[in-house]
């Protein structure tokens, strides 16, 4: 017995869009608007719109025609590898602030590991706003 599937289209409804890369995006660019085009297609676990992708950076290369996962891209990164830093201790009322190197790339939020310059002991970090590495936690 064969079945026959027959899809209609519901009158008012909206097909879902997909953003899909216009050019190659390497890893750590920022994506621009003539970057990324909306395709009338729905791919499952893509971006629907151009607002929560265009100003934020490629975290793996993405290439033309194809859509734009979640996951590719996040906040731009306010701390490279190798750049120096400051390193943040708060706790109650004390505030240790020492220089330090970061051992990791990364955005505010995220933890990354980092080197105190004058110990040279290596340790986990959060990364403020401010660029600064809080590593109390």
């Amino acid at each position: 017995m064969r079945w026959l599937v027959l899809l209609a289209l519901v009158p008012g409804a909206a097909a879902a869009d997909t953003v899909v890369a216009t050019q190659t995006i390497r890893p750590q660019q920022i994506i621009t608007a003539d970057a990324v085009r909306l395709d009338p297609a729905e791919v499952q676990g893509a971006y629907a719109t151009l607002d929560a992708v265009v100003g934020q950076e490629a975290r793996t290369a993405i290439y033309p025609g194809r859509a734009v996962m979640r996951g590719a891209v996040g906040q731009p990164a306010l701390v490279d590898r190798n750049q120096a830093v400051e390193l943040v201790y708060a706790q109650g009322g004390l505030r240790i602030r020492a220089e330090g190197r970061a051992l990791g790339r990364g955005a505010a939020g995220e933890r990354i590991r980092v080197m105190n310059v004058d110990s040279r002991t290596t340790l986990f970090g959060t990364i403020a706003p401010d660029g600064s590495i809080l590593v109390n936690k």
